[in-house]
């Protein structure tokens, strides 16, 4: 037997990783040699020797805060457009990034340019926001005079003492009648937000998104933090940037919005971005226009991909046939991480299926029935296929939804993809007995023939908490009901007769007197003993003064018998109910 780790031994049916290998190899006298032209990669430049000779570039602002507070109407008067229209709810479903001309302080008059990153409020897109701060210089944290500290801002407030960049913070909604904001800055000290205003380094501006009221001040401030970061630049030679979404465009094909950080984009450049490689054929600014070239600070939509990159890969620029080399190689390693992950997987299942069969082994028959009854009644599964408009929204839907169910019902993502609802999905949630989720995407009419004529079911919102609504009603629909009893009668047995039926057969017959509610022959009914039931099943005789009835009123005597049970006693409680049956709760 071979030890291969500090707790762990080998069996016959174990299959060795490449690190285990390797030191196997070793301790036979072979050096593994690592082919240095298969793990050839590109990577970002390296930092330039003189940094502070380099031009100034554009501040990366990300516009963070919770949902409703009204970041995207801010934006809005900054860059007068009307986004928030358009956005499904009012909120933001996908990061947008814009570059917005401002006239910079001082008597110059020269124009700056500001990078605003407006990523989105709900709680289901957390990934998306952590990946807009990574990218960014200064955060614009938005708290809502009219409702301050919420759960949204409070992760917001996690997320810049993890990051360490610069913070601005805006009060918004200032305008409305009645609202205090000192209240917020005290709110904000007790959150470990450090305002200047109590003698911190955090400089906070009241502004209203709506009258534009405070926005020069935001504006001045914004440019003053990123005067004293000196931000600068390389505006030639290799390329270094961030997808902050990616889709599928008619006439386009995918493209992608790519925040440049250093170096200069132009179309024709050859580019890579995690598994997705182009050659840039389309430049176009966040107002819709073409471009001839991207330098740094600036977000543009990039067309010309062989595949859809995935929101937050490293874009980088290098020669068509280095790129080549490197995006072999990645797929390789690819291939070869998804492979030493299904090898750890199966050694672990092997291990495990050991470990059962001793248990087996060792446990009684009656044991190993149990555990075979677990096994089937393990927890159901609702199968999700999700499709959406970006890979960035893709991504987040998926977080929201795998998180729904418990250990008797849970949802499973299958796969995840960017487009239109297609034939192709409706068959593999058919193979997979799984649910369509469509995000912000159609489902275009022949499709929906097909999911029908296949008993498809498929959901779609352009809004993702109501796609968790709908994913999580579906879920309940997996659990077994709760089933309630609801009383509606109850008798006292006060005396008990034996009556004669046939020859020498007698029935025990209780004299009760009804207490509550109504006690009826065709309900259930339960003989109460110290409050526990010692007996349920149906009513054989009700009779009042001798007459056979179906039911007997509060405050009414009565005679009761049960077919089968006949140990009734002075003092049990005969009640009568129905079953009610509730949908289960997670």
């Amino acid at each position: 037997m071979i030890r291969v780790g500090m707790d762990a031994e080998a069996s016959y049916d174990y299959l060795l990783t490449s690190e285990y290998a390797s030191l196997l190899a070793m301790e036979f006298g072979w050096n593994p040699v690592v082919d240095d032209e298969a793990a050839f990669d590109i990577y970002p430049p390296p930092s330039h020797p003189e940094p502070s000779t380099l031009p100034i570039r554009p501040p990366v602002v990300t516009i963070m805060g919770h949902v409703d507070h009204g970041k995207t109407t801010l934006l809005d008067t900054l860059r007068s457009t009307s986004v928030a229209k358009g956005e499904a709810g009012g909120i933001t479903q996908h990061i947008g990034a814009f570059s917005v001309p401002v006239p910079a302080s001082g008597s110059s008059g020269d124009a700056r340019t500001i990078t605003f990153l407006d990523t989105p409020g709900h709680a289901a897109f957390s990934a998306m926001r952590a990946r807009g701060a990574g990218v960014t210089d200064i955060i614009v944290l938005v708290v809502a005079a009219d409702d301050g500290i919420m759960p949204q801002t409070r992760e917001v407030i996690e997320l810049i003492n993890k990051e360490k960049v610069s913070v601005v913070v805006a009060i918004n909604k200032i305008d409305k009648p009645g609202v205090e904001p000192s209240k917020v800055e005290t709110a904000l000290l007790a959150a470990g937000v450090q305002l200047e205003t109590f003698g911190g380094d955090i400089p906070s501006v009241q502004v209203s998104g709506i009258t534009g009221q405070g926005l020069d001040q935001l504006v001045e401030t914004i440019s003053a933090l990123a005067e004293m970061q000196d931000l600068r630049a390389e505006r030639e030679g290799l390329v270094q940037g961030y997808v902050i979404e990616s889709k599928v465009q008619k006439g386009l094909g995918p493209v992608a919005t790519v925040l440049v950080l250093r170096g200069c984009l132009k179309p024709t450049d050859h580019i890579i971005a995690g598994l997705a490689n182009g050659k840039v054929r389309l430049l176009h600014d966040s107002n819709g226009k073409p471009v001839k070239v991207a330098y740094p600070g600036m977000a543009v939509t990039v067309s010309g991909w062989k595949v859809l990159p995935n929101a937050g890969d490293e874009v980088l620029k290098g020669s068509d046939s280095d790129i080549k080399k490197a995006l072999a190689n990645r797929e390789r390693m690819a291939d070869l991480n998804a492979t030493l992950g299904d090898v750890e997987l199966l050694n672990e299942q092997r291990r495990q299926d050991r470990d059962q069969k001793e248990k087996e082994t060792a446990a009684t028959k009656a044991s190993k029935e149990l555990e075979e009854d677990r096994k089937e009644d393990g927890p159901k599964e609702l199968r999700l296929i999700i499709k959406a408009d970006v890979s960035g929204s893709a991504e987040a839907v998926a977080g929201a939804l795998q998180g729904i169910g418990n250990d008797i019902a849970r949802t499973k993502i299958i796969a995840t993809a960017v487009g239109d609802v297609t034939e192709s999905d409706v068959m593999r949630a058919k193979a997979a007995g799984g649910l369509i989720v469509a995000f912000s995407v159609g489902v275009p009419r022949p499709v929906q023939s097909v999911a029908a004529s296949q008993h498809v079911p498929w959901i779609t919102s352009t809004i993702i908490y109501r796609l968790m609504e709908d994913v999580t009603a579906k879920v309940i629909e997996l659990l077994p009901p709760i089933v309630e009893k609801r009383v509606t009668g109850e008798a006292n047995v006060l005396q008990l007769f034996d009556i004669h039926v046939k020859s020498k057969q007698t029935m025990k017959v209780a004299g009760c007197r009804v207490l509550n509610g109504l006690v009826e022959k065709t309900k259930m009914a339960r003989v109460i003993r110290h409050g526990e039931a010692v007996y349920e099943g149906r009513i054989e005789t009700l009779k009042q003064f001798k007459k056979d009835v179906t039911e007997v009123s509060k405050g009414t005597e009565c005679g009761i018998a049960f077919g089968s049970f006949s140990d009734l006693r002075e003092g049990d409680i005969v009640q009568t109910f129905v079953r009610i049956e509730k949908p289960g709760i997670l």
